[in-house]
């Protein structure tokens, strides 16, 4: 019998690389920002507020159209009937004077009712305060003319720097030029809508009146007299 050979071991046996066991996990996929969808958000929310505010502004141009189409509104208008002076004393320091003030408000519109605040009025030579005094409130309807009277009179000094030069060499003319002043408050009204109570001043210029001579009192002429109204207000409110 042949003892069998023995087995040869394979040299490459020990050479080999241990199998190594890979263990695979899964990353989870992030979702990407979401930049652009809040882009496209904010783009949208931008643009509908704009229109909005667009829209908004056309019906308020549309609602101001239609209310001058109908009513019409115009300012009030002021005029001076009368202006009469029975005293006027001037010395170095003082001034006392009396005047006998007509004036005439006329409302010419046939649906809008004028409220006024008490008036505050000054007369002016050139740049000097000559008097001042008040009209009491009124209200005014429509197509109607009202007429207030006043008397204005005063006895004060001069405030410190008045420079009454131009006033005392004016004394010799006949016709002295006085002008008139006049701070209120009015409110307008159509049916249940009013405004909110907006400042006006009124100016008078022209006016010609000449000094009295004793006791008689002397009258201006007003003929050529124009008041010019002017608002003193940007925004107007209309409430219910």
């Amino acid at each position: 019998m042949v003892p069998p050979s023995p087995q040869t071991e394979d040299p490459t046996q020990h050479c080999q690389p241990p199998k190594l066991n890979y263990i695979t996990t899964s990353i989870p996929c992030t979702a990407p920002p979401q930049r652009r969808y809040r882009r496209c958000f904010c783009y949208s929310c931008c643009l509908c507020t704009t229109l909005l505010i667009i829209i908004i502004l056309l019906l308020v141009a549309i609602a101001d159209a239609v209310f001058l189409v109908l009513y019409r509104p115009h300012r009030p208008s002021f005029s001076i009937s009368s202006l009469q002076l029975s005293k006027f004393n001037l010395t170095d320091t003082s001034l006392a004077s009396n005047f006998d003030l007509t004036l005439i408000a006329r409302n010419l519109k046939k649906k809008i009712v004028f409220s006024y605040e008490p008036i505050a009025l000054k007369i002016f030579f050139s740049d000097i305060s000559i008097d001042d005094g008040s009209l009491p409130s009124f209200t005014q309807a429509t197509k109607n003319v009202t007429t207030v009277k006043a008397v204005i009179s005063s006895s004060s000094p001069f405030p410190d720097g008045t420079i009454i030069s131009p006033l005392k060499s004016n004394l010799k003319n006949k016709n002295l030029p006085f002008k008139l002043t006049l701070d209120t408050r009015v409110e307008a009204k159509i049916m249940k809508l009013k405004t909110n109570k907006l400042r006006v001043r009124v100016n008078c210029d022209g006016i010609k009146i000449s000094l009295p001579t004793g006791k008689s009192s002397t009258t201006g002429t007003t003929a050529n007299v124009k008041c010019k109204v002017d608002p003193r207000f940007k925004i107007i409110t209309w409430t219910i």
